[in-house]
This record gives C-alpha cells, sequence and structure tokens, in this order.
C-alpha cells in the first residue's frame, strides 16, 4: 500500500462519517477537526482529486438547484481497507505542538515578572473561552438527533481537548500565583 500524508486519511474518515463534498468537509474542518488537526481549504480538493486518481474514493457530480453541480466523493472497498490499515498502525511519536505562548514565557526572564503574569492571566481566558466552546460544541453532540455511530468517538476527542484545556487553565492559576507572589495562586 502506498503511504499517504495524514490528510489523506482525515478525508476518507469524513466520507465515511457521511460528509460527501469538499465544502461539507470543510465545514465539518472548521467546527471539530480543527482543534486538533488543521487541514486548510487548499489542502483538500487537491487531496480528494488524488484519493479519486488512485481509486480509493469516486467522485459523482450531483446536481442542485439553481447551483453549479458539485462533486461527491464516496469512499471505495480500496479506500476502506486504506482508512482501516491506517486506523490498525501503532501510534509512530506523540506529535509536539507548536505554541508561541510557552516560547514566549521560556525566554520571559527578559521581562518584568508582572508583564509575564498578565501574559498568563491572557492565555488563561483564551483557554477559558476555549473550554466554553468545547462545551457547546459537545451539546450540540449530544443534542442531535440523529445519534450518529460516529458521536460517541467526536465525545472522545472532544473529552480529550476539555481535560487538555482544564490542565491549561490550571498550569496558569499555579504559574501567576508563582510569578505575583512566588506560591500558588489558589493557595496564597
Amino acid at each position: 500500500m502506498t503511504k499517504r500524508n495524514q490528510t489523506t486519511y482525515a478525508l476518507l474518515g469524513l466520507i465515511t462519517a457521511g460528509y460527501r463534498t469538499g465544502y461539507e468537509m470543510k465545514q465539518m474542518i472548521d467546527q471539530s477537526l480543527n482543534h486538533f488537526w488543521k487541514i486548510s481549504y487548499g489542502q483538500i480538493y487537491p487531496a480528494l482529486k488524488h484519493l479519486a486518481e488512485t481509486g480509493w474514493v469516486t467522485a459523482a457530480p450531483a446536481v442542485q438547484d439553481k447551483k453549479p453541480d458539485r462533486k461527491e466523493y464516496r469512499i471505495t472497498a480500496e479506500g476502506q481497507k486504506a482508512l482501516q490499515s491506517w486506523l490498525e498502525e501503532p501510534i509512530k511519536e506523540i506529535a509536539a505542538e507548536k505554541n508561541e505562548f510557552l516560547l514566549k514565557i521560556f525566554f520571559s526572564r527578559q521581562q518584568e515578572r508582572p508583564a509575564t503574569a498578565e501574559k498568563v492571566r491572557e492565555y488563561q481566558r483564551k483557554l477559558q473561552e476555549r473550554y466554553v466552546m468545547y462545551e457547546t460544541i459537545e451539546q450540540s453532540i449530544l443534542s442531535c438527533g440523529d445519534h450518529s455511530t460516529d458521536a460517541e468517538y467526536w465525545l472522545f476527542t472532544l473529552d480529550f481537548g476539555k481535560r487538555s484545556t482544564m490542565a491549561g487553565i490550571e498550569w496558569c492559576e499555579a504559574t501567576i500565583g508563582r510569578l505575583v507572589n512566588g506560591e500558588d495562586e489558589k493557595d496564597g
């Protein structure tokens, strides 16, 4: 089997979840996958074209009222086999996260401690906003009428995001306390 980049498998997975057009896939990516896997709009259509050329998906025109036709993609047996094979592969490594905020904290000895504490507070506010957004997404999934068989797995990844975000919020509290008074903020 030919190796592909991870975007290939993300798109195959989206097709199996019922997202048939590039537009629908991009909407789902923006609402869900984007929180842990970035795929730009410019990657989607070339990757779909390549998937069709390799026989992992089929593309068929779908007629729309008063709109141009669109392409709908369906996974083939070969594509399903490739997706299954990829899912069964062991995880090679834990991905390193690029985080500009942590890079700035790493070098923050170069600024006053109160300025660093304010930067951490700003980051904490952003994490709290993210957590609220995750809760909103969770309610949306739970209230979805179709009770998709994928929903349980979507909730697993969402739970990871919520727990990671909460750990980040707690880290911010402890770090602010150490920067301001030399102790944990919630203990001080």
